[in-house]
């Protein structure tokens, strides 16, 4: 049986004062069992350090947003997979929504990313889904299958077992609006049909997969109860550590 696991997506928000009261909230309130469902908290870079440090020896994960694709060099601005590494980082979101949409991210950029984050023994946390448009004409596993395969089925079958896929409906990134129980199955079950038939039923069996998309605590524990889908990506209600709780929580039934 897979492991649920709830990633926190913090995107550019947090002054180091509220991480401060994050931590702290959330260390008085929390009592889940990490041994049937992983945390993991994707922080801006700015607190990586703090937040990994601060979860040392708990079994919490921390995680980075981004990562270049070049291993070194004259690149300002940029943070390289074996910095992270380095910092003891675990995992790392790849191809995110808004980093393909404003930072014009393309396959063969998060290709690179990926590859690099297992050069460096860090974990990819991949995004990956349609816009309205798609869904709404039909093309939606179609354009799913090419970012799969694209940005992700280059890696070996073991490299595939150490890479985690987070689908996320962009229409419902934001909005308020998720996909609803069916979809989100579908979908899921549809990526690790995907999955299943370029590296076989090991492989698909054992990958998790994510819901990304308005996840909060009142819609999370109907989202997880599907088979398909192993835990969440949660962004604006993973800013709250109360109700952050409440989502690690509902997975962990």
């Amino acid at each position: 049986m897979r492991k649920k696991l709830v990633a926190a997506n913090w995107k550019m928000n947090k002054t180091l004062e509220e991480v401060d009261q994050f931590l702290q909230s959330f260390d008085t309130a929390k009592a889940v069992s990490q041994q049937r469902v992983s945390t993991l908290i994707c922080a801006p870079s700015l607190y990586l350090l703090k937040v990994s440090e601060h979860f040392k020896n708990t079994g919490i994960l921390t995680g980075a947003q981004d990562v270049s694709e070049h291993e070194k060099g004259a690149f300002t601005g940029e943070i390289s997979a074996s910095m992270l590494a380095s910092a003891g980082i675990t995992h790392c979101l790849v191809g995110h929504s808004e980093r393909r949409k404003y930072h014009e991210e393309t396959d063969l950029m998060l290709a690179k990313k990926v590859s690099i984050l297992h050069d460096n023994s860090i974990t990819p946390v991949f995004c990956c889904g349609e816009v309205l448009e798609q869904r709404e004409s039909g093309k939606h596993i179609e354009v799913v299958g090419n970012q799969l395969k694209n940005g992700l089925f280059h890696l070996t079958a073991e490299q595939m077992l150490h890479t985690i896929i987070a689908y996320e409906p962009v229409w419902a990134i934001g909005t308020g609006v998720n996909a609803s129980n069916e979809q989100a199955a579908e979908m899921h079950a549809e990526i690790r049909l995907m999955v299943n038939n370029q590296y076989g039923a090991e492989v698909a069996d054992t990958i998790q997969i994510l819901y990304g998309g308005s996840c909060n605590a009142s819609n999370a524990a109907s989202l997880f109860a599907s088979q398909d889908v192993d835990g969440g990506l949660v962004g604006g209600a993973s800013l709250k550590p109360i109700e952050f709780i409440n989502i690690i929580e509902a997975a962990n039934v």
